[in-house]
């Protein structure tokens, strides 16, 4: 055949006009399921089918435009539809219309998903909060009893406490959820703030024996109410209640229960109501953070254990409160680090499955007797059981990994439990600490200033960022950060980090003063070892400061000389070989992971 005769063929038979409109709607339907399918989450696979298809009918279509032709009379062959009347000129142009609509409708689509997935850029930003994640804001007291605003704390604090072991959930501490109060109107900037994607509100009636727990779960983002529920009964029933909230919220946020973790947030800790209330006071003075009152959480703690003396938690509070007294200048290590322990012991006898207990013993066994491998053990176990429990992610870092040179691992773990409290001024600053152990002092530094943006009031972050502008040198920004602590609070550890900087800069008439100072206070209150050691080593004496370090360790004072390896004010000591006995004892070579092997 001819070829201008063959291609005058394919123009006569319309093979040309259908292959324009078949490319034309088929471009147009690649696009629209291209941008269309995702929203809807269909598999990829799919619409590789679906263009494969098409791409498969070209020459069909091709072939179907030789041999037959769509007349008013139905499909017919090319031969008949030939001999057929002709079409008006609006008919034989309607393939016109299929291309200019097939390129409209290209075109809608292709915008629509560039529409469409903007959008879905734009959830994505926030979205990239997990789902499956809560925050606990504090409930709202309505009885009208106003004292009774530690039962409402602790009704939330208990709730969460179930959440935050199931580990398929990310569940944000209580430390950072009381910073805001009940029902706020901001729950995207919180929801932000947490990096959780939803939101648990709630209040608390009590009126003698009869209580009513109101609590609404919302998505944060979209302020949608997920869920919402009103429960009337009797304080006997109280956990139950609890059980039933936290059961109800893993279940509309989809999140897998093992069968460990049903039976443990379906727990009834006690049969006492009494019992119950006096631990929730103690947790409420607990909760407070100061030498006063963990001495009067520890008094409720022991009158639960008196009304029910197989209260686990009430053990656990014991423990948690007197492992921090030594922290507070409140009580020695020697008195408070053995009845920590003693008591976080009792609690596991009673109760295997507190993550409390097991993170308490794991401090009180590094802290006083410096068993490294037991502690860890214990850590790891805390963690196991609830994996949200930040203070186990906190205080494995900080005071155990660290310790022994483990730094990425300590800074791995201190990050993890900000991620889970972030709004926790301690953890802020442990982070802070975890990268001055490891001598990375520029990211201690934007750490520890991070923390006094959320709150310049905080003494213990300007302690420590003092402590890592001594090491770095600076030794003026060093003493204006410890002024700065010690403006802000009294605690005499303090005082030793100031009388380094001063002496080393030069000015030892002041650091003598503040060593007659602590020697004054040592007398009404407990001074470290460690601190004394401080001052000597600004004065350079270091026969002093290593009979002093010697002291924190006759002391068990973990929380000081448990960093004798990694703690850089204490450089001019090493190679000493009294310093490198003691170092031995504490974190024997064997144990201990140097900064360059970690690296």
């Amino acid at each position: 055949m001819n070829p201008s005769n063959f291609l005058a063929e394919l123009k006569r038979r319309n093979v040309y006009k259908v292959a324009i409109a078949y490319l034309v709607a088929g471009w147009a339907l690649s696009q629209g399921i291209a941008q269309v399918f995702p929203v809807f989450d269909i598999s990829n696979w799919a619409i590789r089918i679906i263009v494969l298809l098409i791409v498969v009918g070209f020459p069909v279509a091709v072939v179907f435009a030789w041999f037959f032709e769509i007349t008013p009379e139905g499909v017919k062959r090319t031969e008949v539809a030939d001999a057929m009347p002709k079409a008006t000129g609006r008919k034989r142009h309607a393939w016109i219309y299929v291309v200019v609509a097939g390129a409209a409708i290209s075109v809608a689509l292709f915008f629509l998903g560039r529409y469409t997935a903007s959008n879905r850029a734009a959830a994505a930003a926030p979205n990239e909060l997990p789902a499956k994640s809560i925050a606990v804001l504090p409930f709202e007291n309505l009885s009208e009893d106003k004292a009774n605003a530690f039962f409402a704390e602790g009704i939330q604090d208990e709730i969460l406490t179930r959440l935050a072991k199931v580990a398929d959930l990310k569940v944000i501490s209580r430390t950072s959820t009381q910073h805001f109060k009940s029902a706020p109107e901001n729950l995207p900037e919180i929801a932000k703030r947490l990096g959780v994607m939803h939101i648990l509100e709630g209040s608390v009636q009590k009126a003698s024996d009869q209580v009513r727990v109101n609590v609404q779960l919302i998505n944060a983002l979209t302020d949608a109410h997920l869920w919402a529920d009103t429960y009337d009964r009797k304080l006997t029933d109280i956990f139950a209640v609890e059980t039933e909230i936290a059961k109800a919220i893993a279940d509309t946020l989809q999140a897998k229960l093992t069968g460990s973790e049903q039976h443990v947030i379906a727990a009834r800790p006690t049969e006492s109501t009494e019992a119950h209330q006096l631990y929730l006071k103690g947790r409420y003075f607990w909760n407070k953070r100061t030498g006063n009152d963990l001495k009067k959480s520890i008094d409720y703690f022991q009158q639960a254990i008196a009304v029910d003396p197989n209260y686990a938690l009430a053990y656990a509070g014991v423990a948690d409160a007197y492992v921090w007294l030594p922290g507070y200048t409140a009580g020695t290590p020697r008195d408070c680090y053995p009845k920590a322990k003693a008591a976080a012991t009792k609690a596991l006898q009673l109760d295997d499955t507190l993550a409390e207990a097991h993170t308490t013993l794991a401090l009180a066994i590094w802290l006083y007797d410096f068993d490294s491998a037991q502690a860890i053990r214990e850590f790891q176990r805390a963690i196991e059981l609830n994996p949200n429990y930040a203070i186990a992610h906190q205080q494995y870092g900080n005071n155990t990994l660290a310790a022994l040179g483990r730094f990425d691992d300590a800074i791995v773990e201190g990050k993890r439990a900000v991620e889970l409290d972030p709004l926790s001024l301690v953890i802020n600053t442990d982070l802070g600490s975890d990268y001055y152990y490891a001598r990375r002092y520029d990211e201690a530094i934007a750490q520890l200033r991070k923390t006094l943006e959320m709150d310049p009031g905080f003494y213990i972050a300007h302690l420590v960022l003092g402590q890592v502008l001594d090491a770095k040198g600076a030794r003026d920004a060093a003493i204006v950060e410890c002024q700065k602590a010690r403006g802000l609070n009294d605690d005499p550890s303090v005082l030793g980090v100031l009388a380094r900087a001063y002496g080393l800069s030069g000015n030892k008439m002041e650091a003598e003063k503040i060593l007659d100072q602590l020697k004054k206070l040592s007398q009404e209150r407990y001074v470290s070892a460690y601190s004394f050691a401080l001052v000597y080593l600004g004065l350079g004496d270091k026969e002093e400061a290593l009979r002093w370090l010697e002291q924190s360790y006759q002391d068990r004072a973990g929380s000081d000389i448990g960093f004798i390896r990694v703690d850089p004010l204490l450089d001019p000591l090493r190679g000493d070989p009294r310093f490198e006995a003691l170092a031995e004892k504490i974190v024997p070579a064997a144990e201990f992971k140097s900064a360059t092997a970690s690296k």
